[in-house]
């Protein structure tokens, strides 16, 4: 049995796998083609996870079609797929259209309504959000609660993620938690102030309470592995997420960062500018959430008076946004920024400020076309993360 490392790729919506950009394909392929050693032992979790890949990016394909595209011969492919059909997790989707002599083959794919996700994303300044989604990343039933913190908040995500059990209709692969703080990668929350966590094992005790399997991230870590798998962003992107604090997620060869403590992309509390500032809740003067977190924003746009005044606002933000990002760019040669939050203070002025401020602040002749842009998945980025996270723990798809 042959042993080829898994495919990547991207789409820029949850129906777009047979519709990617060719150098989105092919960046897969280059990736498949950099097949690393697998020990024998695991070549056929290897090689099963490779093939569930392969169709969720690619969709629909004949045997045939997989053991080109994979490396694997027929006789694995025709192993693997009878045991995935068994599973629930593949299915058979009709005969292709016949396009010359011989037998049509019969085409499968994922079967993205077999089984179900669980998102829960609790990084909301007024509500929690949680929903039900399919393996494409659809959401298919949406629920939310008030705002809470500590063990009143433990109990009632386990309410909702049953309740939502409940409506799922099909079995559940697992439950994705994003969550703002610092959360190491057992699902520990190391810190989490604005939830009264400090060294809480949330993602044990919801393995316990729902006898399933849950996975626990930083909200803006789940967020940039939406907008890697769903929203068509590159290998080396940072994700910028904005709310009633500032965080970002960071990728770098399309591989997570999350830094010795667990605290990459922590950027809410580094201090943009020696002109002193808003104090912060933290203590310090003139951090990048007192300039540009939600309420902070939008208490000094209720300020401004006219259009200009506010203007000026959300360009000063932006500005302060770039200087924040501009030694992250340039360490790691980044090709884009992400924004993620209220379109209404994000996009516009501030977003235009924050690349011209990265230009200026740059290598010009490396980092001269830098994107910045907001992102297209709204408020469900951080759902579909944690469904992200479910998929590559269970399934090894991402």
């Amino acid at each position: 049995m042959s042993a080829s490392e898994v495919q990547r790729g991207s789409s820029t919506t949850t129906s777009a796998h047979r519709e990617e950009p060719a150098a989105v394909r092919d960046r897969g392929v280059r990736n498949l083609r950099r097949a690393a050693k697998v020990l024998p032992e695991h070549a056929r979790a290897h090689n099963r996870s490779l093939v569930l890949q392969t169709l969720f990016h690619s969709g629909a394909m004949s045997r045939a079609d997989l053991s080109r595209e994979t490396g694997l011969t027929r006789v694995t492919i025709s192993d693997l797929v009878a045991e995935l059909i068994a599973d629930g997790f593949v299915a058979e989707k009709g005969v292709r259209e016949a396009s010359g002599p011989g037998k049509p083959a019969m085409l499968v794919d994922l079967d993205r309504s077999g089984h179900r996700i669980i998102g829960i994303d609790l990084s909301g300044s007024d509500v929690f959000r949680a929903a039900v989604l399919d393996l494409d990343g659809s959401i298919v039933v949406r629920r939310s609660i008030p705002v809470a913190a500590g063990d009143e908040l433990v109990e009632s995500v386990i309410s909702l993620v049953r309740e939502l059990i409940a409506d799922s209709h099909a079995p559940i692969l697992g439950v994705g938690v994003g969550a703002p703080g610092v959360i190491d990668d057992r699902g520990v929350v190391i810190t989490a102030p604005n939830l009264r966590w400090t060294g809480f094992d949330l993602q044990t005790t919801l393995e316990k309470a729902l006898d399933l399997p849950v996975v626990v991230a930083n909200d803006a870590n789940a967020a940039v592995l939406a907008e890697y798998t769903f929203g068509g962003a590159g290998d080396d992107v940072m994700l910028v997420k904005v709310d009633r604090g500032v965080g970002s997620g960071l990728l770098s060869g399309g591989r997570p960062m999350r830094g010795a403590r667990f605290a990459a992309g922590e950027i809410g509390h580094v201090t943009v500018g020696t002109d002193g500032g808003p104090l912060c809740a933290c203590g310090k003067v003139g951090c990048l959430e007192a300039w540009i977190s939600v309420p902070s924003l939008s208490g000094r746009l209720a300020e401004a008076s006219g259009d200009s005044a506010r203007d000026g606002v959300l360009r000063d933000a932006g500005e302060r946004l770039g200087i924040a990002l501009a030694p992250i760019v340039g360490a790691l040669d980044l090709s884009e920024i992400v924004l993620s939050g209220p379109p209404e203070l994000l996009g516009g002025p501030l977003a235009e400020a924050t690349a011209e401020t990265l230009r200026t602040r740059t290598l010009a002749e490396v980092h001269e076309g830098i994107r910045v842009r907001m992102t297209e998945q709204g408020q469900d980025i951080v759902l579909r993360g944690a469904a992200v996270m479910v998929l590559s723990g269970q399934l090894g798809v991402s």
